[in-house]
């Protein structure tokens, strides 16, 4: 383990972020960010501090080949393995077929949500043709033909997020567990994460843009009192528009979220993992009531340009009660 590395475990065990570790150290985060990506080395002087602020040797920390067995006399480092906790080392051979992995599985889990998404629009759009008498096919035609459709696209998502997803379970470690990476892997994915800061920007605010402005054409055509097939029409363009707009959101999250578990960043620190632990029975239980929800009242009330609207207001539910459900168990501790 080189000394990068051991920078990194001992603040992941003390539960700091890097700017925690900064502040210690009177350095910028920027210093501290290098050192763990093998960027720079400290001087002599706050390689002392380190050894300080970690209670461990200079010996330790400037010895390659010192691991911790060595010192599992030293009090600190038993208390740092006295909950039994298990942390994966990942290799760079490990990290790179999970990028690689995770690239590929963008584009095909954000194409399977929009297909999910825009799976009803040629059903709202024929039905409404055909009542309207512009097509010369019966509204039992355009039924069978939209809901073939329908029925088509979703088990075509389904398909591919079966597909997609048969290799989670060879990296479900980097979500679940506590990991400290091989030499170099930190400064490569930092350096790739901010290279792609800029993108994952743009698609969120794009994403996020086509699903506000979706709905002005069908409050114009309400506006205007459009003929009731230039409604449907619009009401189809909407699902459209979404279905884009998630598809840009949904792509940029995974890739983003692929360097954050590496890295062990945002969602995926040390700390989030243990919370995501204690809620993950919640959120199954969770979001197959929503599921059922939206399903049942999309069948029962045929409004699917209405009903899209649950997965956003779930999202932000499930963000505010997640922290009340960790609150409630710590107190029942």
């Amino acid at each position: 383990m080189i000394l990068a590395d051991k920078i990194i475990n001992e603040r992941k065990k003390n539960g700091w972020s890097q700017e925690e570790l900064a502040e210690k150290l009177n350095v910028s985060r920027q210093s501290v960010s290098k050192w763990e990506g093998a960027q720079s080395v400290p001087d002599l002087a706050k390689i002392l501090k380190l050894a300080e602020v970690f209670g461990v040797t200079t010996d330790y920390l400037l010895r390659d080949e010192l691991e911790l067995e060595v010192l599992m006399g030293n009090e600190s480092v038993n208390e740092a393995f006295a909950d039994g906790t298990v942390v994966r080392r990942v290799t760079m051979q490990e990290a790179d077929d999970f990028y690689e992995y995770n690239l590929h599985k963008s584009s095909r889990i954000a194409l399977g949500v929009s297909m999910c998404i825009a799976s009803p629009a040629l059903l709202i759009f024929l039905c409404g043709l055909a009542e309207s008498g512009i097509i010369g096919i019966s509204e039992e035609v355009a039924a069978f033909i939209g809901m073939f459709t329908l029925l088509a696209l979703v088990a075509g998502a389904v398909a591919i997020f079966i597909i997609t997803g048969s290799r989670d379970e060879d990296f479900k470690y980097l979500e679940k567990e506590y990991i400290e990476t091989e030499y170099g892997v930190s400064g490569k994915y930092r350096e790739k994460k901010l290279a792609y800061r800029n993108t994952f920007t743009l698609s969120i605010a794009l994403g996020v843009v086509l699903c506000i402005v979706s709905v002005i054409p069908v409050v114009c055509t309400g506006v205007l009192e459009a003929p009731e097939h230039i409604t449907v029409a619009m009401v189809s363009l909407l699902l459209l528009m979404v279905a884009t707009g998630v598809n840009r959101i949904v792509n940029a999250g995974i890739v983003m979220g692929c360097f954050d578990m590496l890295l062990e960043e945002g969602d995926y620190t040390p700390e989030k993992k243990q919370e995501e632990k204690n809620t993950e029975v919640f959120a199954t239980i969770y979001w197959m009531l929503i599921t059922a929800g939206y399903l049942a009242w999309s069948f029962i009330t045929m409004k699917w340009a209405i009903t899209w609207i649950i997965w956003p207001i779930a999202g932000v539910l499930f963000g505010a009660l997640v922290p009340i459900v960790n609150l409630i168990r710590k107190s029942t501790k």
